[in-house]
């Protein structure tokens, strides 16, 4: 009998208990007898952001780490049970936000100590919710050239500048935030990562309008934004590598190759309906007789069924903590362009209704988050919504362009583009 056996039989009870006592009278009983009607009613009113700090304080949403982090100092085979029944009792497991999936990473390899206390249990607890302050109008796909200054005054920093396309800015309590610190240095180095608290006097969030008629992106204006000196995440000029850091991570967490969590939120994030929902409605208009239809359906299984197997195998890497690696950019992309043809898909089988429907309206989800969306929206609305959002896909987390650079270069072995700017200092460059 493997010695762990009667350890971790120990946990399980240990965690259901826990959650039949931490949730509402009647989840763990419907969850136990498989009755959805029962479990939606149980979830009536329930709280998630008080659920988080609940879940958040007792360690489990990150059971690995330290405890002076919001961990619970759990073995990986513990943490593996821990998610498996918070998943099995169909709990939210994690907050909103970058925070978890890149804003944590980045702080854990390349933070102080009293940094990673000062920011990491309240990005378990969802106290703090995180976006990314990266992308500039003048530094996009070539990232390094980020401009927004960042000047230090004794103990504190001075920042200005502007940021485009912040996801959820609007809801978010800390950024991470690349500045520019040595003008004189060359575009990579002389960067300097930051948490920015978007609460600070200076800091301007406005919504960016998108094509659902949503403003989950942001731009964002920083005037004369002060920041404490403890409130860096990297070394001073030496930010390009928390940088590659946190874009590793995203990428693996838009492919789904963290595993369930990520897996959840990159569905979540990239838009629209999922596999089986497509299958569904095909079968429900009889798609099967028309072969062409039937083609890209057949295609759809498949790509969804190669992606699943490539990332499961990141999702292994990552439980071994290896840290991210091409297999991120690889899935990323391919699951965007899967997602767009799977969206695309779905408004061509409801063929006319795709254009005109009676009923709810796009804009009735105006100001909700993605995993409220489906209470909002249903039918038509809801699939055409996931096709527009998902136009986004080959853009946001590094363009499609972007990505295809990389793996030629990094993992191919190709010759990459010529880059005489690469050594020239920052300030000669022209913008």
């Amino acid at each position: 009998m493997d010695p762990g056996a009667p350890q971790l039989s120990s946990l399980r009870d240990e965690v259901r208990e826990f959650l039949r006592n931490a949730l509402p009278a009647g989840w763990i009983d419907a969850v136990d007898a498989g009755d959805q009607a029962a479990l939606v009613e149980a979830r009536t009113g329930f709280d998630r952001a008080a659920w988080q700090v609940t879940l958040g304080r007792r360690g489990w949403v990150a059971p690995t780490w330290p405890r002076a982090w919001g961990g619970d100092e759990r073995s990986v085979d513990e943490a593996r049970l821990i998610a498996a029944a918070l998943a099995e009792h169909r709990v939210p497991i994690g907050p909103g936000g970058a925070g978890l999936t890149l804003a944590a990473p980045t702080l854990i390899a390349h933070a102080s100590e009293e940094t990673k206390r000062r920011f990491l249990p309240r990005i378990v607890t969802g106290e703090e919710l995180w976006c990314q302050l990266f992308s500039e109008p003048g530094a996009g796909s070539d990232l390094a050239a980020v401009g927004t200054r960042a000047e230090r005054d004794g103990d504190e920093w001075i920042v200005s500048g502007q940021k485009v396309w912040t996801t959820m800015g609007h809801v978010s309590h800390f950024a991470m935030l690349l500045t520019r610190t040595n003008p004189d240095a060359p575009k990579h180095k002389g960067i300097t990562y930051f948490a920015c608290d978007l609460r600070s006097p200076g800091v301007d969030v406005r919504g960016l309008r998108q094509l659902t008629g949503e403003s989950e992106f942001n731009e964002v204006f920083l005037t004369e934004v002060r920041i404490p000196d403890l409130h860096r995440i990297s070394p001073v000029d030496e930010g390009w590598a928390a940088t590659l850091t946190t874009l590793a991570n995203e990428r693996v967490a838009l492919s789904g190759g963290g595993g369930d969590r990520t897996a959840t939120a990159s569905a979540s994030i990239l838009g629209g309906l999922r596999l089986d929902a497509v299958l569904a409605l095909a079968a429900e208009r009889g798609a099967g007789r028309d072969p062409r239809l039937r083609d890209r359906l057949a295609r759809a299984v498949i790509d969804q069924r190669v992606l699943d197997l490539t990332i499961r195998r990141a999702a292994t890497n990552r439980r071994a903590a290896a840290a991210p690696g091409p297999e991120g950019s690889v899935t990323k992309l391919a699951k965007a362009l899967h997602n767009q043809r799977l969206q695309l898909l779905a408004v061509d089988l409801l063929g006319a209704q795709g254009q005109a429907w009676s009923g709810p309206s796009l804009y009735d989800a105006l100001g909700r988050p993605d995993w409220e969306l489906g209470e909002a929206l249903e039918g038509a609305p809801l699939v055409v919504r996931g096709m527009l959002r998902s136009r986004a896909n080959t853009l946001e987390g590094g363009t499609a362009e972007i990505l295809r650079n990389i793996l030629g270069e990094r993992v191919l072995g190709l010759p990459g583009d010529v880059r005489v700017d690469r050594d020239a200092p920052w300030r000669s460059l022209p913008r």
